[in-house]
């Protein structure tokens, strides 16, 4: 497995088990509000195939509350 696409798994998992952890009860709001932005910034693109040809991600339905 190449490199890129083993970075983009590992980051979805952190930012997976970081969801997680923010749901449990003590958790430290100060760590996720710090790390949860910058894990996500740091997420590389999807590898190649992740997504159908022509996906666009900005091109869904408009949700309550969204801008």
């Amino acid at each position: 497995m190449c490199e890129h696409i083993e970075d983009f798994h590992r980051t979805v998992l952190m930012l997976g088990a970081l969801a997680l952890y923010a749901d449990t009860p003590g958790a430290d709001d100060l760590f996720i509000d710090t790390i949860g932005p910058s894990l996500a910034a740091s997420l590389p693109e999807p590898p190649p195939g992740m997504f159908p040809p022509g996906y666009d991600p900005t091109n869904g339905p408009d949700y309550l509350g969204g801008a």
